[in-house]
């Protein structure tokens, strides 16, 4: 089984910046989407950024230019740098992933990592 844990959320003005990371363990193939996905009260979850096990990138609309996604697949580690924070980034941010197995895709999932942006 694999467990995700995410870190590096907080508080932070307007224009600034956080880096969320997201460290993988247990039974992780080598194909594998990790993805960031955000969900702030009362809203839908939204996918923020995705990049997959060889590097291809996705971004949100509401976030391109602004954030970056990117592994260490020796660490197993995805990384969300998150630049010029608006108010509306504020959400709780999750960690994602989807791997291939032979059966199919797996989804694990983090806890979650508050992200607050003040005005």
């Amino acid at each position: 089984q694999v467990q995700l844990v995410e870190s590096g959320g907080g508080l932070v003005q307007a224009g600034g910046s956080l880096r969320l990371s997201c460290a993988a363990s247990g039974s992780i193939f080598s194909i594998n989407t990790m993805n960031w996905y955000r969900q702030a009260p009362g809203k839908q979850r939204e996918l923020v950024a995705q990049i997959t096990s060889g590097g291809s990138t996705y971004y949100a609309d509401s976030v391109k230019g602004r954030f970056t996604i990117s592994r260490d697949n020796a660490k197993n580690t995805v990384y969300l740098q998150m630049n010029s924070l608006k108010p509306e980034d504020t959400a709780v941010y999750y960690c994602n992933l989807k791997g291939l197995t032979k059966g199919g895709w797996y989804d694990a999932w983090g806890q979650g990592t508050q992200v607050t942006v003040s005005s």
